[in-house]
């Protein structure tokens, strides 16, 4: 049995689950996600916590077990907690301003980059002076969000000489030696 899809999800106290038909809904402090679900799975779900079973034991029942119960805990945690993703530019001239939901990137093409950013994410851009300017996407959505700042950091990606580019905060990048001079 899959040691993922077999533990239960903890529900916090504001946190309301409701199964209408094939689609699981979660409603939190921080928002609304809805998922639908695989013929493959069924919900089980009490007073406190949710147990995520499989209906048989074939090969797509066990790959989908561990990968609701996933989904699910993501959602749960995302309509009480949130999630955050911050993005660092590291280049000479970089520059992000984000306002509303549009994100204006300088990043060294002969134009300003102008992205249109979903409802659900939160974005802000800060740019002191002596730090690489930061990018800071929040929602409660994790799927959104992580496709979302994959999608900036495919603008210009970190480069293996100099480490110029768009890279997640926490990410580190294996540097190249460059050409060796000529004797």
């Amino acid at each position: 049995m899959s040691r993922i899809g077999k533990m239960p999800i903890s529900i916090p106290e504001n946190t309301t689950i409701s199964l209408e038909g094939n689609a699981v809904n979660v409603k939190g402090p921080k928002g609304e996600l809805s998922q639908e679900l695989s013929d493959h799975v069924t919900l089980d779900i009490q007073e406190k916590h949710i147990e995520v079973k499989r209906k048989d034991d074939s090969k797509e029942s066990r790959a989908r077990h561990g990968l609701f119960r996933s989904l699910i805990n993501n959602m749960v945690i995302g309509v009480n907690e949130g999630y955050k993703k911050e993005l660092e530019l590291i280049g000479v001239g970089f520059r992000a301003t984000a306002t509303g939901q549009n994100l204006e990137l300088v990043i060294g093409f002969s134009h300003n980059v102008l992205i249109n950013l979903p409802d659900e994410i939160k974005v802000t851009a800060t740019g002191e002076r002596g730090q690489n300017p930061t990018v800071v996407l929040e929602s409660h959505d994790k799927q959104l969000i992580g496709m979302v700042a994959s999608k900036i950091r495919s603008l210009r990606k970190p480069e293996p000489y100099k480490g110029k580019g768009i890279r997640y905060k926490d990410e580190y990048v294996r540097r190249k030696a460059g050409k060796s001079a000529a004797k």
